[in-house]
C-alpha cells in the first residue's frame, strides 16, 4: 500500500522542499524563522515515518526506498543553500563533508545489497545521532534569527559542524564493515 501514512510522511517531506526555498529567499523578516521551522517539522517526519511503519505494519519497499532519499535531498538542499548565503570555508567544508558522505554511503549500500551483503551496512545508532544533530543545526541556521536572545545561527553552525565530524566518523564504521568485501 503506497498511501499509507509513513509514506504520506515521507512525501510530506519532499514536498516541504520546495517551500523551504521559497521561504528561505523571501525577503519579509519572518521567511527565514518560517525556512527553519519548516525544516524541523520536516525533520520531525523523519522520526515519525519509520515510528508509523513499525507500529502500524506499514513497512513498504516504496517507503524504505523513498525515506532516505527524502531525508539526504532535504538536507543537502538547505546545505545549498546555507552555503549560497554563507560562503565561508568553514560552512563549505561542512556542506561538503555531510554531502559527499552521503553519496559515498549511498553507493556504498547500494553495492553491498547488490551482493547480499546490505547488513553489513545498515543505519546504526551513530547514524541516527548524527540525523539528530543534522537537523536542530541545519534547522537553527536555516531560522538565523536571534530566538530568546540565544545566537540561533551561531548555535546551528556550532551544531553542524559537530554533525559534520559524527558523519565523517560513522562514515568510517560504516567502511570498516565494508572493507572485507571491498577488498575480496
Amino acid at each position: 500500500m503506497s498511501w499509507n501514512l509513513p509514506n504520506t510522511l515521507t512525501w510530506t517531506r519532499i514536498a516541504a522542499i520546495p517551500l523551504i526555498v521559497l521561504l528561505f529567499y523571501m525577503p519579509y523578516p519572518w521567511a527565514d524563522p518560517a525556512a527553519g521551522l519548516l525544516f524541523a517539522a520536516a525533520g520531525i517526519t523523519d522520526s515519525l515515518d519509520g515510528y508509523f511503519a513499525r507500529r502500524l505494519g506499514q513497512i513498504s519497499r516504496l517507503g524504505a526506498f523513498l525515506d532516505p532519499v527524502a531525508d539526504k535531498l532535504i538536507v543537502a538542499v538547505a546545505l545549498v543553500l546555507l552555503v549560497g548565503k554563507d560562503p565561508r570555508p568553514a560552512i563549505v567544508l561542512t556542506a561538503a563533508v555531510i554531502i559527499g558522505r552521503e553519496i559515498t554511503i549511498s553507493a556504498l549500500r547500494e553495492w553491498m545489497a547488490e551482493i547480499g551483503a546490505r547488513r553489513t551496512v545498515a543505519v546504526s545508532q551513530l547514524g541516527k545521532y548524527k540525523t539528530i544533530l543534522q537537523i536542530i543545526g541545519l534547522s537553527l541556521m536555516l531560522y538565523r534569527v536571534p530566538l530568546l536572545g540565544l545566537p540561533t545561527y551561531w548555535l546551528g553552525v556550532r551544531l553542524t559542524v559537530v554533525a559534520a565530524a559524527a558523519t565523517l566518523v560513522s562514515m568510517v564504521v560504516y567502511l570498516r564493515a565494508a572493507w572485507p568485501e571491498l577488498t575480496r
